[in-house]
């Protein structure tokens, strides 16, 4: 089977999710008993409510018997770093651009991790049903972004498409007219390269994702990039300090539209997850050859905020939640360590407080919420902005903010 593996990547609420929807309506991924929401990939209680997406996911769809895996990937400047360890296992993107609003600034931010890793876009120029689109005055914004940000000859030759994506349309020339997604569908199709597919070399994959499950545990989501892997599998583990570890796979499992399929081995060129390595990390090399060459690592993104974490000593303590103790808090904490990438938790053994590092304000508040629900009860300092020393001198992380 021949795979595609795309990411969709946008500035905040240009559209990314709502264009999955469509790709999946489509592409006769539902059933007609299937109940479809909006932003269906927007899977989380948060991120229904405010709109946004907080955490990349996968789905796949089929088009003409080829398999097209897509990542959804977050807009939020804070969730940045989640991008960027996505764009490790995709051969092209979706840039989306509001036809209106124009580049943003994590567009600029996701636009210049994919030209330095040499993928070539394809720009999507979305709500162009807005009065005050101007598509073609964005598409040259675009192009001009693309030459400040370095982009090589063939990169600047990049494709693009005009696209509604809540009616689910889209048309290669302004002035055509069409009801449905297939000419994104046939730009994708032909300008997206095939996933090399080498099934006889020995299995290699990376992870660059985590996700947890209660029954199987920690899972690794990446991509195949050479041979088959086997659920039961015996493999190496390579981490880039250059340990080796060897270990066993569990589960195997591969997306099927929204679905997670277990299923007994996959090729090259997909994206999987495994199951049955409690201490995988993003950036370790999974190997079948226990000499294999690891791959190249994958850089996280340090934290930017700080916050100090403690239980509610104060005289209303106890009256909004039920998990109030520091050792509830802190097994909360390492939970969320299992899968939360981009955030740093410092655990000091004779304090109840706990300094948890993010990259930034709503990736931070975001976890207070999401414990809030849960019913922990806890009390959360003033952020800090966490300063670093290079060569003698001090540094500080800046942002850059458009009014």
């Amino acid at each position: 089977m021949e795979f595609r593996n795309i990411a969709i990547i946008a500035h905040v609420d240009h559209g990314k999710t709502t264009l999955v929807d469509a790709m999946l309506a489509q592409s006769n991924t539902f059933s007609d008993r299937d109940v479809i929401e909006e932003r269906v990939m927007d899977s989380n209680e948060l991120e229904k409510e405010r709109g946004i997406t907080i955490y990349a996911k996968n789905t796949s769809i089929m088009l003409d018997g080829k398999k097209l895996n897509i990542v959804d990937t977050p807009g939020h400047a804070d969730f940045g770093s989640e991008v960027e360890r996505v764009l490790r296992m995709v051969d092209s993107v979706l840039l989306m651009v509001d036809a209106y609003e124009g580049p943003m600034p994590q567009t600029k931010f996701v636009l210049r991790k994919s030209l330095a890793l040499g993928i070539k876009p394809i720009v999507v120029i979305n709500k162009i049903d807005k009065p005050m689109a101007r598509p073609d005055v964005v598409l040259d914004m675009v192009f001009d972004l693309f030459v400040e940000l370095g982009a090589t000859d063939e990169q600047l030759d990049f494709q693009h498409i005009y696209c509604n994506a809540k009616a689910g349309i889209a048309y290669t020339d302004i002035n055509d007219r069409s009801d449905n997604l297939q000419p994104l569908f046939d730009l994708i199709l032909k300008h997206v390269d095939v996933a090399p597919h080498n099934t006889e070399a020995p299995m290699r994959m990376q992870p660059a994702n985590l996700a947890y499950d209660n029954y199987v545990g920690r899972l690794a989501i990446g991509r195949v990039y050479e041979g088959v892997i086997k659920n039961g599998m015996t493999v190496t583990v390579a981490t880039p300090d250059g340990e080796r570890k060897k270990q066993k796979i569990t589960k195997l499992f591969t997306h099927q539209g929204l679905q997670v399929v277990e299923v007994a081995e996959a090729e090259a060129g997909d994206i999987v997850q495994i199951a049955g390595i409690p201490d995988i990390y993003v950036g370790d090399t999974i190997a079948e050859d226990p000499q294999a060459e690891a791959l190249p690592s994958i850089a996280i993104d340090p934290p930017t905020l700080s916050m100090d974490f403690l239980i509610n000593n104060s005289p209303f303590a106890g009256r909004e939640g039920k998990l109030v103790t520091s050792r509830q808090i802190r097994e909360r904490l390492l939970k969320e360590l299992e899968t939360n990438v981009g955030l740093k938790i410092e655990f000091p053994e004779s304090s109840d407080t706990f300094t948890v590092s993010g990259r930034g304000e709503m990736h931070l508040s975001i976890l207070i919420e999401q414990m809030r629900r849960e019913g922990f009860e806890l009390q959360v300092s003033q952020p800090r902005v966490v300063m670093k020393m290079e060569e003698g001198e001090k540094q500080e992380p800046i942002e850059v903010v458009v009014v």
